[in-house]
């Protein structure tokens, strides 16, 4: 009990002494934070779109003119019958032409009442697993392989680009993190060692007194934790703030979950904790 009131007064000590360090350490280690929360909710609203884009994917099974229509129900049967196809729509050469016209506002094919150059095909529905270039590229092989299938269609480019950029948010994200990670470090560790070096006569004589380094240390750990918690706090009152200030009509802002971020601000303490440590190690030798 002793010891935590130790703590508790050294900690308001600092704080009361040196309140403009604090407030300095507090904004700049909200700003850092604030960057990688804005990066998580892009990240994550973009993900929400890309999802929503990626339900939409389709693939479309073009049959051969020659293949009679006797044969397109065992047809429909054996591509539905393929792993990873959810569901099989037959398109007839009529209900083209009817979405044809609904896509132009006019019928182009109105001088081919009797002879329409339209192909059948099957719309697939598939499965969310297979919804990747690396499934849908083998699902086409396997299309291609089948009698009577002249050729497959889907969003190859766009899916692509998409995972493309997937992976480039990805690895952004890393390097963001490390960065941060250091930033943080380096931002809390020197705070405190401004506020030690202060009193780094009185921390000498405790010293040769027989203080233990941890008894010193780890009010200034503590201090460390507790400024940095706030501060990921603080960036994460802003991000709601705004949340709710800003609405956009094509997509909606996604935030994380209440319990990862209470683990963010936990592991952000946990930060400062060891950066508390790193600024004043050097002083306690």
């Amino acid at each position: 009990m002793i010891r935590l009131k130790y703590y508790l007064r050294e900690i308001g000590r600092n704080l009361y002494r040196y309140p403009g360090t604090a407030i300095g350490s507090i904004l700049s280690l909200t700003l850092i934070f604030l960057l990688f929360d804005l990066f998580w909710v892009t990240a994550g609203t973009t993900n929400r779109v890309y999802q929503g884009l990626l339900s939409q994917v389709q693939m479309e099974v073009f049959v051969s003119n020659d293949l009679p229509d006797s044969v397109i129900t065992p047809l429909a049967s054996a591509v539905a019958d393929i792993p990873g196809v959810e569901d099989v729509r037959f398109v007839s050469r009529e209900e083209a032409r009817l979405e044809l016209t609904r896509l132009v506002g006019t019928d182009l094919l109105a001088d081919y009442d009797t002879l329409n150059p339209l192909p059948r095909s099957f719309f697939l529905e598939l499965e969310p697993s297979v919804k990747n270039l690396a499934s849908m590229e083998m699902l086409d092989q396997t299309l291609r392989r089948i009698t009577g299938v002249t050729d497959v269609s889907y969003s190859r480019d766009w899916l692509a680009k998409a995972e493309e950029t997937r992976s480039l948010v990805t690895r952004v994200g890393m390097v963001l993190g490390i960065i941060i990670l250091l930033t943080a470090v380096i931002n809390s560790g020197n705070s405190i060692r401004l506020m030690t070096r202060a009193r780094g006569g009185g921390y000498g004589q405790m010293l040769l007194l027989g203080a233990g380094r941890l008894f010193l240390a780890l009010p200034l750990m503590l201090e460390g934790l507790l400024l940095a918690g706030l501060s990921a706090a603080l960036s994460w009152g802003i991000v709601y703030f705004g949340s709710r200030k800003i609405a956009f009509s094509q997509f909606e802002i996604v935030l994380p979950q209440i319990g990862d971020i209470l683990l963010f601000c936990g592991a952000a303490a946990l930060l400062g904790f060891v950066s508390g440590y790193v600024g004043v190690r050097k002083l306690l030798r």
